[in-house]
């Protein structure tokens, strides 16, 4: 049997852990507290076992053919992920591919093992979405790589009870703090787009949701887009007038947030770091989710295509999902879509070396199949 070591178990990871412990694999939960990772299995039935996390132990208990999955620090994936190629393993995690990651690709396909990545929400379900979308349009009546393709794709974590600060965090804030700093880089009519700053780049965007409603966000693009056109399998010869991925934020979050992004700004160096640290300490403190608060996380991925800037094929994928009073919305979005791939993983249906989520088209209407009998508000719609 295949033994998974799950690392960390912040906030968005007890649903997965929960789904994994009651399946069909053995488990082994480290966290630096154990008693928080202990929290998650009350009430289950489970012969899951609870670690502190060290990385010597865990190279000790390391078997060949054992998967483990980090939902550490960033800074540790890559870490983990060579101690896994070290100890014949595979690795699966939820964030971004890092260039660091990418140097392990050639050591892992050598060994024939699985690097695992971009698999929970956005990273993660936006990708099945995409992949779909763009293998349901290549195989249309309409289909011409001639056509004027328009790729949108914008999630959001947002409070479903809105507040004046028009948004609520569910997880330390520096990330997102560190991350308006970050520039970003898209296509829009046809050219690169290349944005210093969010709040330089905000526009209306209008959603339909699940059931029909329509709702206005505010978005705007983050990091570099262009490389995922590769990933969804654009065509080389395609004509690509636009193509973002970006944040959803609620109507008004561009003014309530002014002082901080002014601040934001100014901030340089190792003072510049410290003060980022102490806004982040203070937002937790004032704009955090309470507890039993209900989060919210809207996901839209959109593809069109137009001939003679008509449309011909037009259609989105969209989730609007609610917390419940047992897992917030992000916990479940984010650890659910990482289990399925854990579990992909042990069943050998992941490829040797780096990979982000699933482009096979078995595995995404799998796992899509997975989160709508969850109970996951997701709608496919025709725009035309």
């Amino acid at each position: 049997m295949t033994h998974v070591h799950w690392l960390g178990t912040g906030l968005s990871t007890a649903p997965g852990i929960r789904r994994l412990a009651q399946g069909n694999l053995s488990l082994t939960l480290w966290n630096r507290t154990p008693e928080k990772a202990q929290a998650i299995l009350e009430g289950i039935e489970s012969d899951t076992q609870v670690r502190t996390f060290d990385l010597d132990a865990l190279q000790r208990e390391l078997q060949p053919g054992d998967i483990a999955v980090s939902m550490l620090p960033g800074e540790w994936h890559p870490v983990v992920a060579k101690l896994c190629i070290d100890c014949d393993a595979h690795f699966v995690s939820s964030s971004y591919i890092s260039p660091e990651m990418r140097e392990l690709d050639a050591q892992a396909q050598a060994k024939g093992l699985s690097l695992v990545n971009e698999i929970g929400l956005d990273p993660g379900i936006d990708h099945l979405m995409a992949h779909g979308l763009v293998a349901d349009y290549k195989a249309s009546d309409v289909y011409d790589a001639s056509h004027q393709i328009y790729f949108r794709s914008y999630c959001g974590g947002v409070p479903k009870i809105p507040n004046d600060f028009r948004y609520k965090f569910s997880w330390s804030p520096l990330g997102v703090l560190k991350a308006l700093k970050s520039p970003s880089r898209s296509i829009k009519d046809g050219s690169i787009l290349d944005t210093q700053r969010p709040w330089d780049a905000i526009s209306d965007y209008s959603v339909r949701l699940p059931g029909g409603d329509r709702e206005v966000f505010q978005a705007y693009p983050n990091r570099d887009a262009t490389p995922f056109m590769a990933d969804y399998q654009f065509g080389s010869d395609w004509n690509v007038q636009e193509f973002v991925r970006g944040t959803l934020r609620l109507q008004g979050w561009s003014e309530a947030w002014k002082p901080l992004f002014d601040e934001i700004e100014t901030l340089r160096g190792e003072a510049g770091d410290a003060r980022m640290l102490q806004m982040s300490e203070e937002l937790w403190q004032t704009e955090s989710y309470n507890e039993g608060e209900p989060d919210r996380v809207v996901l839209v991925v959109e593809l069109e295509a137009r001939k003679n800037g008509q449309a011909v094929w037009h259609q989105c994928e969209t989730l609007d999902a609610v917390g419940d009073a047992q897992d917030t919305a992000m916990a479940r979005l984010v650890s659910t879509p990482l289990s399925l791939a854990i579990e992909a993983t042990a069943n050998g249906e992941m490829p040797a070396g780096l990979c982000p989520a699933s482009s096979d088209l078995t595995l995404v209407d799998r796992w899509m199949q997975h989160l709508k009998a969850d109970g996951e508000p997701i709608e496919r719609i025709n725009c035309l």
